[in-house]
């Protein structure tokens, strides 16, 4: 089934606008012509008043003098104080009195009246006003059609007409406005269909104005400046991987097609115990991406409380007897959170490191310290430090964080013979990472010295 495209952020704006400008406009419109109604009707009601007002004073004076009013639409009686019409004008007369209120204490009344004395579907404004004759009280009634709500056509479809216009004036440039703000935007993503695997370098447009489109985009270029280099590092890392796996992979292809060429000349026991020795260097390479694939999920690792002393002692008597001599100084009560099982992963990276380039003696030192002022808020409560310092060749500065990096190895002396598959330390690394931690290489006297850092609890 087809699916109906959305209308576009363009069009919602727009018709938004289009609504609100018309219904504003028509709200602004009825005031206009209500405000006008009002002032034409008061104006009416004060021309009456005033005509009225004269023929009053002509009847208390005994001076009536005919026509009543000169307007043609105007209309005029005098009611004595038995409500008998005594005079009116040609229009009314014969007829009875045009009311039947009379004047407040005001001595002036105001009124609206429909039909009556006036022609059916008709309503007059009529004003009453007090006259005194004779000790009686006689009143005169004046009147004129009531002004309509629309006052005049022509005045009503002027208002009606600029409001209009107004309404569509507003639209256009509400739509105007959204179609040049969006512009940026559009650019951006036209730009980023472009944007493939094979392109990765390309950046969106920023925008001259310093606005919340211009964050959009340097917000998008940070974020293709990091899928980039994501996509680099991830190339590099199956190459390596791809390598690492290889070289295995040789040597069992290698040692196979030897006993197939040759069998008289190798032995069931000779292959199996070459094989198992790649066999294994595969599994170790399978094991280490396998952990570096989990930690990269980034799943939030357990916590429980761990004494670090107790635990180095711990992992350091769970090894096979070492040919190397381990030295402690363990301050005690040093306590951090983490995952126990992850954590003496990291720590059995570093010993194995260690033992693999130490000349004799490999050294653990914990302690805490306080937390400097850059680092108060990763580290609240202080920090606990770990060391593993071996006494081998020891890295130069301006390598040590090349140890840190996939399959990286800096000399002979780490080679694959030594047992590594380059990933023990970048899997350390990350670990220390996923305990709000660190995990550098440090200035020694002799050999290399491997600080974690993590938070005290």
């Amino acid at each position: 089934m087809k699916t109906q495209r959305r209308w576009s952020i363009t069009t919602r704006i727009t018709l938004f606008t289009g609504v609100v400008a018309t219904l504003l406009s028509a709200l602004l419109a009825a005031t206009v012509m209500i405000a006008i109604h009002r002032y034409v009707t008061a104006d009416l009601g004060g021309e009456l008043s005033a005509a009225g007002g004269r023929v009053a004073h002509e009847v208390e004076h005994d001076q009536v003098v005919m026509p009543l009013v000169a307007h043609k639409g105007r209309n005029l009686q005098v009611v004595d104080s038995t409500r008998k019409v005594v005079a009116s004008t040609p229009q009314l007369r014969g007829k009875p009195a045009m009311a039947g209120f009379t004047p407040d204490r005001r001595n002036i009344s105001t009124g609206v009246v429909c039909g009556g004395v006036f022609p059916s579907g008709e309503c007059n404004l009529v004003v009453a006003q007090s006259a005194y004759r004779g000790g009686d009280d006689w009143v005169v009634y004046s009147s004129s059609p009531a002004v309509p709500l629309y006052v005049d056509p022509w005045l009503a479809g002027t208002v009606i007409g600029a409001t209009a216009l107004m309404a569509v004036a507003i639209t256009m440039i509400g739509h105007r406005i959204v179609t040049e703000a969006l512009r940026p935007v559009n650019a951006v993503r036209k730009e980023l269909d472009k944007i493939t695997e094979i392109c990765p370098d390309r950046r969106v447009p920023l925008p001259r104005s310093q606005d919340e489109i211009h964050d959009l985009a340097d917000s998008v270029n940070r974020t293709l400046a990091r899928l980039e280099a994501a996509m680099k590092q991830q190339r590099h890392f199956t190459s390596d991987a791809s390598h690492e796996l290889r070289t295995p992979l040789a040597a069992i292809r290698a040692e196979v097609e030897d006993a197939l060429h040759a069998p008289e000349e190798t032995s069931v026991p000779t292959l199996g115990n070459t094989v198992l020795s790649s066999v294994g260097r595969l599994e170790a390479i399978v094991g280490d991406l396998l952990t570096i694939a989990r930690l990269e999920a980034g799943r939030e690792v357990e916590r429980e409380p761990i004494d670090l002393a107790e635990f180095v002692i711990s992992e350091c008597e769970r090894r096979p007897k070492p040919n190397k001599r381990f030295e402690y100084a363990l301050e005690p009560g040093v306590v951090v959170t983490g995952d126990r099982f992850q954590l003496s992963r990291l720590l059995t990276n570093l010993i194995d490191n260690a033992e693999r380039h130490a000349a004799s003696t490999i050294a653990f030192r914990v302690r805490q310290a306080p937390s400097p002022k850059r680092d108060a808020q990763r580290f609240p409560y202080g920090i606990a430090m770990l060391e593993v310092v071996d006494d081998g060749p020891g890295i130069d500065p301006d390598k040590r964080e090349l140890v840190f990096q996939r399959f990286t190895r800096l000399d002979t002396a780490r080679d694959r013979d030594a047992g590594g598959t380059g990933l023990g330390l970048p899997i350390a690394r990350q670990i220390a990472e996923a305990h709000h931690g660190s995990l550098q290489i440090e200035d020694s006297p002799h050999g290399t010295r491997f600080v974690l850092r993590l938070p005290l609890c």
